[in-house]
């Protein structure tokens, strides 16, 4: 028994260690390519009334709770959210815009963790074509280093962001997507 217990003392031992040693900031991005200049795809970021049509996690609870206040839209215009343990509940606020390449936003989450992370939306030109990036960075507390030894957090995310910029793909390239 007591070796058994110096084994797993030991154990917890490398995996805190080991969770310690991981980096303390984090940052998930995915890229899809839209067929439409980014004049026409800059809306759907910069308004927030406008997520419900593409954004992943509106389709994961359609019944979360929303505020909008601030800002109508753009600088300023803020989004808070409370949905099911898939959500969790936050606010994100404009915080940058620079039409129609970039959207920075800032998201504060209160469930399932506290986090403060920076998300940018960047929209290049490319022929006919605009390439849309969504990217999420942020510190790493030791909860988030110690969860990231069992979870892929740029798998789990990244699968969301795929989702979220496919949605969006659909809306925009369908017949009057494009507003």
């Amino acid at each position: 028994m007591r070796t058994f217990l110096i084994l797993a003392l030991a154990g917890v031992a490398v995996l805190v260690l080991f969770a310690r040693s991981r980096p303390d900031t984090f940052r998930i991005e995915r890229s899809t390519r839209i067929q439409a200049p980014p004049e026409a795809i800059f809306g759907y970021m910069a308004d927030f009334h406008r997520l419900p049509a593409w954004l992943p996690y509106e389709q994961k609870d359609p019944d979360m709770e929303r505020r909008y206040s601030g800002a109508p839209e753009g600088a300023g215009a803020v989004y808070d959210f409370a949905g099911d343990s898939q959500v969790g509940s936050g606010r994100m606020k404009i915080i940058e815009l620079t039409p129609p390449t970039r959207v920075r936003m800032s998201l504060e989450m209160h469930k399932p963790m506290h986090a403060h992370n920076l998300i940018e939306f960047g929209l290049r030109p490319d022929g006919g074509a605009t390439v849309v990036s969504w990217s999420m960075e942020g510190r790493k507390p030791f909860i988030a280093k110690l969860l990231g030894v069992f979870i892929d957090m740029d798998r789990m995310i990244g699968k969301d962001f795929e989702q979220g910029l496919a949605n969006l793909k659909a809306v925009v390239e369908q017949p009057g997507g494009r507003a």
